[in-house]
């Protein structure tokens, strides 16, 4: 029975073929294509509108230097997303419950942002791991601690991801159990389950939206230090 609830999390495959290629793509044909119209209709309205907004809100702490990496963050970001949200329907597969997939995500791009500082200024990264007005006896063990808690960086961006997408898929397929065995036996129990279950779907959809804004909000936060 234990086993059953994290079945959902295995990776799917079809004749020894693994699926969640066409999972991570799949997202993809949602987005809007060009097209040669003067006039678009409302659904590509709504979709350039948000992709706009939240272009703004990832550039708006970075300087001028830093929209360079628009395109970029804006692309993970709509790609999280939509993989998060797409994840909440029922048996579906959601690739960023995956550890491996987030720190696949999370190292080259953590890794990116801090070569770009040591490359365009080398001594304001490096000065970073040594606060200003440091007593010279705890310079070596600040010089570590800060060290580790650059590197840590990218593991706490995929585990963040990926324990609050897996505890989330629990709780719902949890209660979505509980629901279906009390309904022939305590039925009004049942339905507060229902009522709970639902309420807890709403909550599940604003955290996959918060954490795929995170994970990329992170991500611009340590670009800003770097530029």
């Amino acid at each position: 029975m234990n086993l059953a609830f994290f079945d959902q999390f295995s990776s799917p495959s079809l004749l020894g073929i693994p699926l969640v290629l066409i999972a991570m793509t799949f997202p993809a044909l949602l987005l809007p294509t060009q097209n040669n119209r003067w006039v678009t209709d409302r659904l590509s309205t709504l979709q350039l509108w948000f992709i706009n907004l939240v272009t703004k809100q990832l550039m708006m702490p970075l300087n001028n230097k830093g929209h360079k990496w628009a395109l970029i963050l804006t692309s993970l970001m709509m790609f999280l997303l939509l993989i998060n949200l797409l994840g909440l329907l029922p048996y579906t597969f959601t690739p960023t419950t995956q550890l491996s997939m987030n720190l696949a995500l999370a190292v080259p791009l953590w890794l990116a942002t801090l070569l770009t500082g040591l490359r365009n200024q080398p001594s304001i990264s490096l000065g970073h791991l040594l606060p200003e007005g440091t007593p010279t006896p705890l310079i070596p063990a600040l010089v570590l601690i800060e060290t580790t808690s650059l590197l840590i960086r990218p593991l706490a961006l995929g585990v963040r991801l990926t324990a609050n997408l897996t505890a989330g898929h629990l709780l719902i397929q949890l209660i979505s159990t509980a629901t279906a065995s009390l309904i022939s036996t305590m039925p009004m129990i049942s339905l507060l389950t229902l009522l709970v279950l639902f309420l807890l779907t709403i909550l599940e959809v604003a955290v996959a939206m918060i954490q795929a804004y995170v994970f990329v909000l992170l991500l611009s936060l340590y670009l800003q230090e770097n530029i």
